[in-house]
């Protein structure tokens, strides 16, 4: 071969090494709706083997600019609402992979949307604590297990890994939603509105968020941008016997229009006269609105209005002894008004939502968004009150009796107890509350008319505890994509909250004026002060409208920064965070409390900062496209709520004493696996609190150890006392497995198992506070080893569903739950136990018959069977979809959760209690429902 010939192959050789090496493998395309072809914008786009994702544009295109994984690929296309999708490819070096035109149908079943938000915003909220054992974070997401607990073993009050649901972050826009006065989100504020809460990002445990740092059960980010609905209209009709009986929602949303804007709107209600248990009235009404205009193509604002002003009637706890005779859907809030059940118990939240954001893309690979919010409302919790009438001698007299059906003088135990030689006053008792048992409205009304003929006052009123809030929040976030490797995320966020708390009057019940002292202060011979509610305007008599009893404000400032760092390779990814926050808290007092007089509690009280950190790192190693391994470890320090930072603030500044910062630390770690017919995780997890504190309020019998203890002395009398624990630790250890399994084309069999142990693992100190008294250290509580009230510790489904290919479906599962554990009483595990009313210790104590009154109560066992179906029909590009469910097909009855009363304070008040059949202050619990229906029917255009 010539040199001519050689010089040529030479150049020909190194312009294709030249040329290949400057081509790249890339994965593109585009997703549209497989009905209308119109294309579907932030659609999630992953590479099963190596976890890369990307999402579409507004004109439903994507690409992989990263470099990705060569040969035999599996993509998986989802968003919610749309059924998840999954494309094999094959991936040559130096080629182009491009499956335009994919599409994605509408899911009109929404099984799993329907359980997880009208669980979460109807009940997850209530200041009840039974009924927050619903898992923190309700939530749908592509985890297996996760997804079967919102939607299994939720109706069972589960809680994710045992956890309170302030472990949990739910966000709109970046905006934290967390209530600053306990940590939990207050579903019910945006309830209502299903069909605009879909746009979701989710993370869960310590996995990162581009938002905030989070806590141990993830967050949850909705984004409401107006251009990210899809166009299109849906009304939907619903019908229920559960929390409400009708449901009724209408959603528009506009898309991008050609002017650049674009906007969505959503209107709901929900009503009821009564859900599963008795007078549980539920009244609600829903708006939403989101507008955007998109300036140009970097800069984009959006306003956002959120308003779901809603009412619901409460239903009560109850011992064993009240379910055994009226049955588990028994209310004892409630009686008949003029033949309507009128409840006392009303629960009224009205917190608009504002927000305005703007949207930065800085460059192709950065963007920055920014979020003001202002939220602003009231929320009121109503009940009755029977204080004194009149002053007689500078004390008040004439108070009315509790008018409760279940008030224990009324109850047959009271007599058995009180009268064990004459069974017939029991007799009595028993076939009044069988005949009637419920609040006699009418006898209020004739006691309070009859007592202000002669001039007097009314003996009893209905009132609502107020809290009206008004909160300013910012968030700043930066997300930027440094290469093809890693990605920054950093936020700042800021929130200032001012919360005035206090008592209002509702109703006088025929009277004219209602007297605002303390009927029940025990200290008036030493200090006759005591009684009064407000130094600064004495013996006031207030009518309707009025605030009375207590007021005074809450301050709190927060402000945080959180950065995130993930890096991701073809075989490992991995991440580190970290967090800072400062937070600021301070009472003010309004009215000056006569047992805690002068700065005790009036005017402002010490302002308390706490500084956190948080720092966790985690990392994916990907074995092969079908293996994957996953560890996430983290440790977090946060301020206490501002429920548990002060005793009792509705009397008084007093802190909670050697408060400090709650530090949790956690591990997790998971196996996966997946391939074209199974998918399955397994986790193991372990978490540890320490340095909690929780605040409780009971009337308690015989606290001795009280003048063992302190100079100042206890009245051996009921008293209202307010019980701190202080430095809780808690340990929560446990494994989760999900698995699915795509048996055909047409079926589907899944299963879950949640398997923990959670106790408490110290005897963290015990102090008591009432108006006799601040504060007063009873030494350790011995709580070690008892284990925690949260829900089944033990819970596992098995199920199957059936998708026809005629867009019907039916699916089942079979739900056991094990381990439920009551909540115990910490004072009854104190020294004030075996210590008499006289300060020594009890004469006859003994320790064996203790320790089988302390045994902790364990629920039993049970099963429960759900169904679920549905059918959707499509009419040219119109949709009408059926979705029905039946839980607790087999009207199972079981106990979810409940409490020891602290009544029985002592040794010898327990035992004698306990030797009862029927216990006079016997344990309250709540039951689960029995069979409960679920209907919608919704048309899409």
């Amino acid at each position: 071969m010539g040199w001519n010939k050689k010089l040529l192959f030479f150049c020909f050789g190194l312009f294709s090494v030249l040329s290949s090496s400057g081509q790249q493998t890339i994965i593109k395309g585009s997703v549209k709706d497989g009905v209308t072809f119109e294309p579907i914008p932030e659609v999630v786009i992953t590479i099963e083997e190596t976890k890369q994702f990307t999402r579409t544009n507004s004109k439903g295109e994507f690409v992989f600019s990263e470099t990705v994984p060569l040969g035999e690929q599996i993509l998986r296309i989802s968003k919610e609402g749309f059924i998840t999708k999954r494309y094999p490819i094959i991936v040559n070096e130096f080629k182009i992979v491009d499956i335009s035109d994919m599409t994605l149908e509408v899911d009109l079943s929404e099984s799993h949307d329907l359980f997880t938000i009208m669980l979460s915003d109807d009940e997850l909220d209530d200041d009840i604590g039974g009924i927050d054992n619903i898992s923190g974070i309700l939530q749908s997401s592509l985890d297996v297990f996760q997804r079967t607990a919102a939607f299994e073993f939720s109706s069972s009050f589960f809680r994710m890994r045992g956890l309170d649901s302030d472990n949990g972050s739910v966000l709109i826009n970046g905006i934290e939603m967390n209530k600053l006065f306990n940590g939990r989100p207050q579903w019910s504020n945006w309830g209502g509105i299903n069909d605009v809460l879909r746009n979701q990002e989710l993370t869960s445990g310590l996995t990162p968020s581009n938002y905030n740092f989070g806590g141990v059960l993830g967050s949850t980010n909705i984004n409401t941008r107006a251009s990210l609905y899809r166009s299109g209209g849906r009304v939907t009709y619903s019908s229920s016997n559960r929390s409400y009986t009708n449901r009724l929602m209408a959603t528009y949303a506009s898309g991008l229009l050609k002017n650049n804007w674009a906007y969505t709107i959503s209107l709901g209600r929900r009503w009821g006269n009564e859900g599963y248990q008795e007078a549980t009235l539920y009244d609600s009404n829903s708006f939403f609105a989101s507008v955007e205009k998109k300036i140009n193509d970097k800069h984009s604002i959006n306003f956002t209005g959120v308003y779901a002003p809603n009412r619901r009637g409460k239903s009560s706890p109850n011992t064993q002894e009240v379910y055994d005779l009226k049955g588990i859907k028994y209310n004892e809030y409630w009686g008949w008004q003029d033949g309507e059940k009128r409840n006392s118990r009303m629960k009224e939240v009205d917190e608009p939502i504002v927000m305005l954001s703007h949207y930065w893309e800085i460059t192709r690979k950065t963007t920055l968004a920014n979020t003001v919010a202002y939220q602003f409302g009231k929320q009121g919790n109503s009940r009755l009150d029977y204080n004194g009438t009149d002053l007689v001698n500078g004390f008040p007299e004439g108070g009315g009796s509790n008018p409760s059906g279940t008030y224990y003088q009324k109850l047959p135990s009271y007599f058995e107890r009180n009268f064990p030689n004459d069974l017939g006053f029991a007799y009595i008792a028993q076939q009044e509350f069988l005949n009637n048992g419920q609040l006699n409205w009418n006898d209020l009304y004739s006691a309070n008319i009859s007592n202000a003929t002669q001039g007097g006052n009314a003996i009893y009123a209905l009132y609502e505890d107020r809290v009206d809030d008004k909160q300013m929040s910012f968030n700043s976030t930066l997300n930027s994509q440094i290469n093809e490797h890693i990605l920054l995320n950093a936020s700042i966020n800021y929130k200032s909250l001012q919360s005035e708390n206090y008592a209002k009057v509702l109703d006088l019940l025929g009277a004219n004026g209602y007297l605002d002292v303390d009927g029940y202060a025990n200290d008036f011979v030493n200090n006759p002060e005591a009684i009064q509610n407000n130094l600064q305007n004495p013996n006031r008599i207030v009518g309707v409208g009025d605030i009375f009893k207590y007021n005074y404000i809450f301050n709190a400032d927060i402000i945080s920064l959180y950065a995130n760092s993930q890096f991701k390779y073809n075989k490992i990814d991995f991440y580190v965070a970290g967090s800072v926050t400062n937070s600021s808290y301070q009472r003010e007092g309004i009215f000056e409390n006569g047992s805690f007089p002068g700065n005790q509690s009036f005017g402002k009280g010490q302002k308390i900062d706490f500084l956190g950190f948080g720092a966790k790192a985690g990392a994916t190693y990907k074995f092969s496209g079908k293996h994957v391994f996953d560890v996430n470890v983290g440790y977090i320090s946060k301020a206490p709520s501002i429920q548990n930072t002060y005793s009792n603030s509705r009397e008084n500044h007093n802190i909670v004493p050697h408060i400090s910062e709650e530090k949790i630390s956690s591990i997790d770690a998971s196996y996966i696996f997946r391939s074209a017919l199974v998918n399955a995780k397994l986790t193991g997890y372990y978490t540890q609190i320490k340095d909690a504190n929780e605040i409780s309020f009971f009337f308690a019998d015989g606290i001795g150890a009280i003048n063992a203890f302190s100079d100042t002395g206890f009245n051996e009398n009921a008293n209202f006392v307010q019980e701190i624990l202080q430095g809780v630790q808690k340990q929560h250890i446990g494994a989760e497995l999900g698995v699915e399994a795509q048996v055909t084309t047409d079926i589907k069999l899944k299963g879950a198992l949640a398997m923990g142990q959670f106790i408490y693992n110290n005897n963290p100190d015990l102090y008591l506070s009432s108006e006799d008294f601040t504060n007063v250290y009873l030494g350790p509580s011995n709580l070690k080893n008892y284990k925690l009230a949260a829900g089944p510790q033990t819970a596992y489904s098995v199920g199957f569903e059936y998708r026809d290919p005629d867009y019907w479906w039916f699916g089942a599962t079979a739900n056991f739950f094990s381990n439920t554990y009551i909540d115990i009483s910490p004072l009854t595990r104190s020294s004030n136990f075996n210590t008499d009313v006289d300060g020594q210790p009890f004469n006859d104590y003994d320790e064996n018959l203790a320790k089988t009154l302390l045994k902790q109560e364990r629920f039993g066992d049970y099963m429960v069977i759900n169904l679920t179906g549905g059918k959707s029909w499509r009419i040219g590009d119109k949709y009408i979809g059926l979705f029905a469910s039946v839980n607790n097909l087999l009207d199972e009855v079981y106990k979810t959760g409940g409490f020891e009363q602290s009544r029985n304070a002592n040794f010898s008040e327990l035992r004698d209690d306990k030797a009862l059949n029927k216990p006079v202050f016997g344990s309250k619990y709540w039951y689960g429902r029995g069979a409960t229906y679920f209907i919608n029917v919704n048309y899409r255009f």
